[in-house]
């Protein structure tokens, strides 16, 4: 009898669920990273998932799992680690059940993260935004979706999987104007809105209509957008508004870059860094400044402009009474080697001038 099938249920009724009680976001997130290992192990060993044993997961399986993903599906050391986290909670969680299969899970449990690159963050310009903001077709309701959507998301800062779970209710449009969103780790917050915010959202509630905890973004059938769908449509918006900004042509867009633009948008009027990282939702405020202060450039060159240059010259070393140090008038000077005396000969050798050889004495 297959001993993965009952593992794997087990691991996500009893421990995700049962014992950790993980959001539903990261229920998705290991589910997804199931069902894709599982499809490559179907594809590499031809059996059914629900004929797998723990030992058709060993290590090199998941390594080369692992390298698919990176050379195959395009994704980078970070989406890599992420799916590797996953399996090493299965396998932690399996080590308890299934001793018997110590020696195979040792050797998965040993598959190292890979290190990745810290790049600086890519953001948007206000004039940037702009052309994406207009670059959806609000004569038809899919487009007045997507434009209230896109500016609630680059006044906000709201993460995709935020912004899709938002529901009717979670807007407030009176006086104190906010929307009210469940993020990461399960903390509530409050942002609030601009008044170009208020103004859009407004339009776009009274359209939507439906009951307070219908979603904010529906799809044409009701239903809630999914994260897919909502880079999917930001990608075609940026098709236009690539056509108007040439300088959007350059960079990768998706949805968290307008979390960063709404970042730097308020890192450059002054706010604070722990601001900001309660606007962001952020766990320590450590995090938001080694994001954003590494990219904003007004900050570095206000610091640089305080800093005293240093009195050097440019150009190479050159040490005192060298050639180059000198005046010209100095290298213009020719001396007449006419009026200096003959050198003493030295016994036994010629002088310049002499000619033959000297004879030794009788």
């Amino acid at each position: 009898m297959s001993t993965l099938a009952p593992l794997m249920q087990a691991f996500f009724v009893e421990r995700l669920i049962g014992q950790r009680g993980c959001s539903r976001n990261t229920i998705t997130g290991y589910r997804t990273t199931f069902r894709l290992l599982l499809a490559f192990a179907t594809a590499r060993t031809g059996k059914a998932p629900s004929a797998m044993d723990i030992t058709d997961l060993d290590a090199p399986l998941i390594g080369a799992f692992l390298d698919h993903l990176e050379t195959q599906r395009g994704n980078q050391p970070r989406t890599r680690n992420n799916r590797l986290a996953a399996i090493h909670s299965l396998f932690g969680y399996a080590a308890l059940r299934h001793p018997e299969h110590a020696a195979t899970i040792q050797r998965v449990l040993a598959i190292p993260t890979k290190r990745c690159d810290r790049n600086l963050v890519t953001w948007l310009t206000q004039t940037e935004v702009d052309a994406l903001l207009t670059a959806p077709d609000r004569t038809t309701w899919t487009g007045r979706r997507d434009h209230a959507m896109l500016v609630l998301a680059a006044q906000t800062g709201l993460r995709i999987s935020e912004l899709t779970g938002l529901a009717n209710a979670d807007i407030h449009l009176e006086n104190a104007s906010y929307v009210h969103c469940v993020g990461k780790g399960r903390k509530e917050r409050a942002t609030p809105l601009t008044p170009l915010t208020v103004r859009v959202l407004r339009v776009w509630t009274a359209e939507r209509g439906g009951t307070p905890t219908d979603p904010l973004f529906p799809t044409v059938t009701g239903r809630r957008l999914s994260p897919d769908a909502v880079e999917h449509r930001l990608t075609r918006h940026l098709i236009p508004a690539r056509a108007a900004c040439a300088s959007l042509r350059t960079k990768r867009v998706t949805m968290h870059t307008l979390r960063h633009s709404a970042a730097m948008r308020l890192l450059e009027s002054g706010t604070d860094v722990t601001v900001i990282a309660l606007w962001l939702g952020h766990e320590q405020p450590s995090t938001t400044a080694s994001i954003y202060l590494h990219a904003d450039m007004t900050q570095k060159e206000r610091a640089i402009a305080r800093v005293t240059p240093p009195d050097t010259k440019p150009g190479r070393y050159r040490p005192p009474g060298h050639p180059a140090r000198l005046p010209r008038s100095a290298l213009t000077e020719r001396l007449d080697y006419a009026d200096l005396p003959d050198p003493e000969p030295l016994p036994g050798k010629r002088t310049r001038g002499q000619v033959g050889i000297t004879t030794k004495s009788g």
